[in-house]
């Protein structure tokens, strides 16, 4: 037998077994090297001087194994395969199959989906950062994310799938949107926060809604601070520290796990034949997330869980919205999205929740759409007033060609005319506009300017 089709072990023992057959050891040191009893080096050497390299060869080589499955069951998880779940990966597929009560390992699937040609392993390209070890605590750190993708498969539209996940134990909440907006973060943020508590910090991208490209103002540049976004705001007022990712790679938890629902909840979603928004929140939150998420958690380094809990008179409702500041106007009125908010005049009495022309009030939008009115912590009463006063519009500009000019008389006092004296009248005064009287022509000289002297 060839030495290139021998394993390393086998090939070992066809150099020891020559050197006893040339006498340079004994079969007791031979059994010793191999790490083999006596007796059992006695049976090899025996089956090497009867039939030569082969005789080193396992016995095994070449038989079908004890525990190889029956072709009945290869053919039914092929053809099982082939039907229904062509994109999925072996591990995925061996977990499917085992719900319809086709069991077959994982390792075994994988053999023989790459026999059939059915599935290749995709190369995996090398690891060029130091991947961050996990946070100790649960609740130390979470990561959100939204991930575009064809949830659907065509189905519907695109969509995004908000998602945050614990970077000590993994644990993971999603929830779908139409765009990851200021909305959609805010709204993500609001239920994590329901369930569990606040983060102590939230790890973000350099989206828009998360970052501020405006220059900062006096009163900040006097303060120190950095121009915030309103997601950067509302985190600051609830004590959570927002970190900005400068690389995908940095959040790398969340982006990892971006592709493993793109798998697997795609394909959960096609086969339950969801295809709507509000079916596919409730059946995240009902039968998908909790096995997933028990699946693939890990138990957090620490038991401690440093989640704060909501207190009781924070109006979370007011944090989590969109707020800005408006003027006061002398019809106790404020300016808010091309509509007007009446504050009663009530409003102007005295003290800290004095009100008046020329103030300032805070303006917030809520994420259900409520406005809501304040001056500092006190909440204002408002109603709808008027809308936009109309602006006289002026009369529409006559669209046609440009007039002509022709039919104008001249100036009595133009040169064409000539010069007019007392009591006279040019004669070019009766000529037409286009004719040229001798009296102007006869005053063109008149009314040049004479020569300079020399």
């Amino acid at each position: 037998m060839e030495m290139l089709r021998m394993s390393q072990g086998e090939r070992r023992r066809l150099v020891v077994m020559s050197q006893v057959q040339a006498g340079k050891l004994k079969l007791g040191q031979a059994s010793e090297l191999l790490s083999v009893s006596y007796r059992q080096g006695k049976r090899i050497w025996a089956r090497y001087q009867t039939e030569g390299d082969g005789g080193v060869v396992h016995r095994l080589r070449g038989r079908p194994s004890n525990r190889r499955g029956s072709a009945e069951l290869r053919e039914r998880v092929l053809a099982r395969y082939r039907e229904e779940y062509g994109d999925y990966g072996p591990t995925l597929a061996a977990e499917c199959l085992s719900e319809e009560g086709l069991e077959v390992p994982v390792e075994t699937l994988r053999q023989w989906l790459k026999a059939a040609g059915l599935w290749s392993p995709q190369r995996q390209r090398r690891a060029h950062r130091r991947r961050r070890a996990r946070k100790e605590h649960w609740g130390e750190l979470s990561q959100m994310d939204g991930s575009h993708h064809d949830w659907f498969e065509g189905r519907r539209g695109w969509a995004v799938l908000m998602v945050m996940i614990d970077d000590a134990t993994g644990r993971v909440d999603a929830r779908f949107f139409e765009a990851e907006t200021l909305v959609a973060a805010m709204t993500m943020f609001r239920e994590y926060a329901g369930k569990y508590g606040f983060p102590q910090a939230i790890y973000v991208d350099r989206a828009g809604i998360y970052r501020s490209d405006r220059e900062p103002t006096e009163e900040e540049i006097l303060a120190g601070k950095e121009p915030q976004t309103q997601f950067g705001r509302a985190m600051e007022e609830l004590g959570v520290k927002l970190i900005l990712a400068r690389s995908p790679q940095a959040k790398g938890r969340v982006e990892r796990m971006h592709g493993t629902l793109q798998d697997r909840l795609v394909k959960a979603l096609r086969r339950r034949g969801i295809s709507d928004l509000e079916t596919a929140n409730r059946f995240l939150e009902e039968e998908f997330l909790a096995p997933f998420n028990a699946q693939f958690g890990v138990a957090p380094a620490a038991a401690e869980n440093v989640h704060r809990a909501i207190p009781e008179e924070l109006d979370l409702g007011r944090v989590l919205s969109v707020q800005e500041e408006r003027l006061v106007q002398n019809d106790w009125t404020v300016r808010w999205k091309n509509a007007f908010l009446q504050l009663p005049r009530a409003t102007a009495g005295e003290g800290a929740t004095a009100v008046q022309p020329g103030d300032r009030v805070q303006i917030c939008e809520q994420l259900d759409g409520r406005v809501r009115v304040f001056a500092g912590d006190h909440e204002l009463s408002w109603s709808a007033t008027r809308s936009e006063p109309s602006r006289r519009r002026q009369p529409p500009r006559r669209v046609g060609p440009p007039k002509s000019n022709q039919g104008q008389k001249p100036a009595a006092t133009h040169p064409w005319r000539g010069v007019k004296r007392a009591g006279e009248t040019p004669a070019g005064v009766a000529c037409g506009v286009g004719a040229v009287c001798s009296a102007s022509v006869a005053a063109l000289p008149a009314l040049r300017k004479p020569p300079p002297p020399r």
